[in-house]
């Protein structure tokens, strides 16, 4: 790269930064502005337009076949750097926020969920997977927990800074609480209360999606299309189909509106077995 995409690159990190955007977002939007500077290789990155930037997104889509997801968070990053950090405006191409058909995520049931903690030999990666399932925490999140963030007195865990730079709170179980201590005294871990490579360093997010891999090749669900993020999905699922109401489970998610809550009413087969067909109850007056 050029010193000029460089020194923009920097510049963008530093806003980021400033802005208290997570690791994550950063990682992903300096990605993808490197690739665009890469692409306009020949051009300053303060010369880029937005009609260059808008023919790049569709070389990605129509050239590289990238997914509509990519294409979004190419666009959202070059958005801040167009706004924050050269000052010029920027809205993003309607037909990327287009309505589309959306796929239902895979949720396992109660019992393959079981199945995937019975699997698991090792204590410190059955607790980490039974912590994800009993509170719905992402894997950024489960990540980047910190020991002094489950309060055992209160029986609450603390989940700072996430999606969206949020704070929230997730009750803590009281059986996983004991699972918790033994895996303490085994491991004790340092400051994140699930450390990688060395004392005191936090899981790579990597790692931990590896780990539920391996872990479904063991329970003999490799072929079902679950990752780590279907327990998040799973967890939701499984309170609807227990009672729970839309607006708590989206208090414990962290979901910004009541409508990304919502599409949970469609995975939970619970509550559609527990409904009444209307035929049956016609037939059976006939009776």
């Amino acid at each position: 790269m050029t010193p000029y995409a460089v020194n923009a690159l920097q510049r963008t990190s530093d806003l980021m930064a400033l802005g208290h955007y997570s690791e994550l977002t950063r990682k992903h939007y300096l990605q993808e502005l490197r690739f665009l500077f890469c692409y306009y290789c020949d051009v300053r990155p303060s010369q880029i337009s937005y009609e260059m930037a808008v023919n790049y997104l569709i070389y990605l889509a129509k050239t590289l076949g990238c997914s509509k997801v990519k294409c979004k968070m190419a666009s959202q990053s070059f958005g801040f750097f167009f706004k924050k950090v050269l000052g010029k405006s920027y809205r993003a191409h309607p037909v990327l926020f287009a309505a589309h058909q959306q796929k239902l995520p895979p949720v396992m049931t109660q019992e393959e969920m079981r199945k995937v903690l019975e699997s698991v030999c090792n204590v410190k990666h059955r607790t980490l997977l039974s912590l994800m399932y009993s509170t719905g925490m992402r894997l950024s999140e489960i990540a980047n927990l910190k020991i002094e963030e489950v309060d055992s007195k209160q029986m609450l865990i603390r989940i700072t800074a996430g999606k969206g730079n949020k704070d929230r709170y997730v009750p803590l179980s009281a059986m996983l609480l004991q699972e918790l201590r033994l895996y303490y005294i085994r491991y004790r871990p340092e400051r994140f209360l699930f450390n990688g490579a060395g004392k005191g360093r936090k899981y790579a997010p990597r790692t931990i999606q590896r780990i539920m891999e391996l872990t479904l090749i063991k329970a003999g669900l490799q072929n079902k299309n679950y990752s780590i993020h279907t327990i998040r999905h799973s967890f939701a699922t499984h309170l609807l189909d227990n009672g729970t109401d839309l607006q708590a489970i989206q208090q414990l998610m962290g979901h910004q509106h009541i409508n990304q809550t919502v599409h949970y009413l469609h995975l939970s087969t619970k509550r559609l077995q527990n409904i009444v067909n209307p035929y049956d109850v016609l037939m059976q007056t006939q009776l």
